[in-house]
């Protein structure tokens, strides 16, 4: 949800300046309740993806090869859950102290780890903006995650816990963009297909999980997900895929994932390119981040993490 604005700035709602920076968010007027409406549902209607008639839900698709276009974030990205398998040292493991974290394709294991993360290629690109500074976040580090072809996380599934794959951390550049090459993830039980992902201020503060600006998930497109999980090596996601939708997903349920869904291009064969703006208010204390225990709404099929450290 979106935070009032610091002192010396113009209170604001989701990136939107309130109209009655007195009141409170629900006292702003009919005019200012049909704007956040609108910018939360009807934008994708706008864009030709209106959450009935586009498939945001599990129903729906679109021909391999075509363009499924997401939402630019025009405020702060809502603050997530990193899940039960941030590896990030909140919950068990630590892969951000690793030497190699750092690296742009996250397809394999580094260090230790010696196992490739198979399935259809996915290249990810983030664009990470600073509200607060007005621009592009350059020098962020962002962390992404997220499970393989079968639902599984390295570091906590079992067969993988010694495996580090699919999990990388890349610097913004100037422009504050990042750019992972990774596969596309399965459908388990209880979830909408997603990546996570966190944003520190620089890469030196990667060492403490509590130092996250911003803590959330990319959602993928319907259409794209039904590709993908007809080809060899998906076919366990076909079945958890028709039993989810965005709207009753725990995570993007609040807004259809209207300001967390990937614009998509590119098909099977060549593979997919996933692209998201994130909005970062470094002005405000992070909401998300904590760690669930596993279970059922949101635990792959391996079952919960490990309760120890």
């Amino acid at each position: 949800m979106g935070r009032a604005g610091r002192s010396g700035r113009q209170p604001a709602y989701e990136g939107r300046p309130l109209a009655r920076p007195q009141e409170e968010v629900f006292d702003q007027g009919l005019g200012f309740d049909i704007g956040t409406l609108l910018g939360r549902r009807q934008l994708l209607r706008g864009l030709g993806l209106g959450i009935a008639g586009a498939g945001l839900a599990a129903c729906g698709s679109s021909p391999a090869g075509t363009s499924s276009t997401g939402t630019t974030a025009s405020g702060e990205i809502p603050d997530e859950t990193a899940g039960p398998y941030p590896g990030d040292g909140s919950n068990g493991p630590d892969v951000l102290e690793q030497s190699g974290v750092v690296r742009s394709d996250i397809r394999s294991s580094f260090g230790t780890g010696s196992a490739t993360a198979e399935g259809v290629p996915m290249t990810l690109e983030l664009t990470v903006e600073d509200l607060a500074g007005g621009g592009a976040y350059a020098g962020a580090a962002v962390y992404v995650w997220h499970c393989d072809r079968d639902g599984g996380y390295s570091m906590y599934s079992d067969g993988i816990i010694e495996e580090n794959y699919l999990r990388g951390v890349q610097i913004a550049d100037a422009q504050g963009r990042v750019r992972f090459t990774s596969i596309f993830p399965a459908c388990y039980s209880g979830r909408w297909p997603h990546v996570h992902f966190e944003v520190y201020p620089d890469r030196a503060a990667l060492t403490d999980a509590a130092k996250a600006v911003a803590t959330s998930q990319v959602a993928l497109p319907a259409d794209v997900c039904e590709t993908v999980y007809a080809t060899a090596g998906y076919e366990q996601s076909v079945s958890t895929f028709a039993q989810v939708s965005l709207d009753s997903d725990n995570v993007f349920g609040d807004d259809g994932g209207a300001s967390q869904l990937g614009a998509v291009s590119g098909d099977v064969g060549s593979g997919y390119t996933v692209s998201l703006t994130v909005g970062v208010d470094t002005g405000t204390a992070p909401a998300g981040g904590a760690a669930p225990g596993g279970g059922p709404g949101g635990a792959p099929p391996s079952g919960p993490p490990p309760t120890s450290r």
